[in-house]
């Protein structure tokens, strides 16, 4: 997917300092070969390795060459300033920033499935190892999403019935105490109501009317005794 931003110190591993040194080795001189070739330079490069090793690449003859930069130097000296040495500096680092970019746009390019003209079989079939695996990962990561999110749904879905339960048993509660208190206030209302008429029943005797007995007719032919 394209290389990060390397941090500019030293390599502490040794393995991975000399397997570093021998790709970006590589990689210089297949630059200065590039370089003489596309702009006509005469390029002479000695590069002395931390285990004492000497590698150089030259376009001529290095040491022609070498002789040709001491007898430039000797008749023109020069003495470069800090200020140009910076700009030299950034120069070089903006180049390679220009270079990390461009090769990152291919990248996504070839992802894309564009630009596959200037790419060779090898090229291809990493692209296609790189596409390969990468989709792996996208579906490694939908799978774990959808297993998660059916968890969570199971759990909401056992809270749920819980709530559920909950609720059911609040409900029964409620209707049992209103049952209760429907009863309590009709053994209330019946209580009174009996009280209510039994003093009724009291009012209607006391208020009923006593036949007088001095009214009462006594005739004596028809209480009279007859004797045979």
């Amino acid at each position: 997917m394209g290389r990060g931003k390397i941090e500019m110190k030293r390599i502490e591993d040794d393995i991975t300092r000399h397997v570093s040194f021998r790709n970006r080795k590589k990689g210089l001189f297949k630059k200065a070969y590039e370089l003489s070739v596309l702009c006509d330079a005469e390029i002479a490069l000695i590069i002395f390795g931390d285990s004492g090793s000497v590698s150089e690449y030259a376009s001529n003859n290095i040491k022609s060459t070498i002789e040709r930069y001491k007898k430039e130097t000797s008749t023109t000296p020069y003495t470069w300033s800090s200020q140009e040495i910076n700009a030299q500096f950034y120069q070089q680092e903006s180049e390679k920033l220009r270079e990390q970019i461009q090769i990152l746009e291919n990248t996504n390019r070839h992802l894309m499935g564009e630009g596959l003209g200037c790419l060779n079989v090898k090229e291809l079939m990493e692209l296609e190892t790189r596409l390969e695996r990468g989709i792996d990962m996208v579906k490694s990561k939908k799978y774990n999403m959808i297993l998660a999110e059916k968890e969570d749904l199971q759990k909401g879905k056992i809270n749920l019935e819980h709530h559920n339960a909950f609720l059911r048993s609040m409900v029964q509660i409620l209707e049992n105490e209103r049952v209760q208190h429907l009863n309590m206030h009709t053994i209330h209302e019946y209580n009174a109501l009996q009280a209510h008429m039994a003093g009724n029943a009291l009012q209607l005797n006391i208020m009923e009317p006593i036949q007088d007995c001095s009214s009462v007719n006594f005739s004596p032919q028809k209480h009279s005794l007859h004797l045979g």
